[in-house]
């Protein structure tokens, strides 16, 4: 496909027929698949399968995030169809990736929304794909990383956030988007002491042993030091990546649950998922774009970047296998 493609062909997302190579339509009009994949519940010869969860039960007083799958699928058909700038490789040709749809589950009966989740996210594994998970907020991840820790045993947590996430709660049927890690490490779901959580800038003394990089030190050691430490850190153990889009300054996303001034800036962090680089990831998610509280679509502008960039970051380890 060229430029001139642009013309004849639209609807890529339906009336593609192969799952790889860009897809040149007009930004500004056809179905809004994530980067234009092909929407498929096929997950034959899928590589990476994108997939939506529409949940938003416990954010911090924005409600909203239950938007946020749609909203940056409407925003990565922004993005050049060209290969993701930076890197020496073009994982939309070189994988087969296949926008997955959303989760369905009764909003009605959220007790069980975890199993419906993590039943879903087995499916995609159990194909031989690798997950990248819209969100929704940031609970989705618990039962997301229960899915990954039944195919590759406990592994580590790579989280860019504004909080820990680890605050006290023993019950585990709770079902809350600032105590899921706690319980998860509680769970033996993944290894704190491997596990790292970047830009944090809230007060919480117990952080279960997990290790810390915040904001400020990011800031004052830049970016290449910052990926240096993370990688030090996970060493070549499977790990999961999580972005709460919080983990950005305000300035930069406004949009989210729980915004918290001094976070990381866009260079920063498009600087350092390109440079994380050679981890080894098994899937990844971006979650708490919460659109109504962001007329000017930026939030999701940036969420559908970090998604794009957890793609690559996928193909790379896959192509390094």
């Amino acid at each position: 496909m060229a430029l001139e493609d642009a013309a004849k062909q639209m609807d890529m997302a339906f009336t593609r027929e192969d799952l790889k190579g860009p897809s040149y339509e007009l930004t500004f009009g056809g179905a809004t698949s994530f980067l234009r994949r092909k929407y498929t519940k096929d997950l034959t010869g899928v590589d990476i399968a994108v997939t939506g969860v529409p949940f938003d039960q416990a954010v911090t007083n924005r409600p909203g995030t239950r938007l946020g799958p749609r909203a940056i699928r409407e925003a990565s058909a922004l993005q050049a169809p060209d290969a993701p700038y930076g890197w020496d490789f073009d994982v939309l040709s070189e994988f087969a990736i296949a926008d997955y749809g959303d989760l369905a589950f009764d909003y009605g009966h959220v007790s069980q929304f975890p199993a419906a989740l993590t039943a879903h996210i087995k499916t995609i594994l159990d194909a031989g794909a690798a997950s990248v998970v819209l969100g929704g907020d940031h609970y989705i991840s618990f039962p997301i990383l229960k899915a990954y820790a039944e195919k590759y045993g406990p592994i580590s947590l790579l989280q860019f956030d504004a909080h820990t996430d680890t605050w006290q709660d023993d019950d585990m049927d709770r079902i809350d988007h600032g105590t899921m890690f706690y319980k998860a490490v509680k769970s033996g779901i993944f290894d704190p002491s491997t596990s790292v959580q970047v830009g944090i800038r809230t007060t919480n003394e117990d952080t279960m042993g997990v290790n810390i990089i915040d904001a400020r030190e990011v800031h004052e050691k830049g970016p290449q030091a910052t990926v240096a430490k993370i990688k030090e850190i996970l060493g070549d153990r499977p790990c999961y990546l999580t972005f709460d889009i919080d983990a950005l300054d305000p300035a930069f996303a406004p949009g989210t649950g729980t915004p918290v001034w001094g976070g990381l800036t866009s260079a920063q962090t498009s600087i350092m998922l390109r440079d994380l680089a050679g981890i080894n990831i098994m899937g990844g998610d971006v979650v708490e774009v919460s659109p109504p509280f962001d007329t000017t679509g930026a939030t999701a502008i940036a969420g559908a970047h970090v998604a794009t960039e957890i793609l690559s970051l996928l193909g790379h380890r896959m192509r390094t296998a």
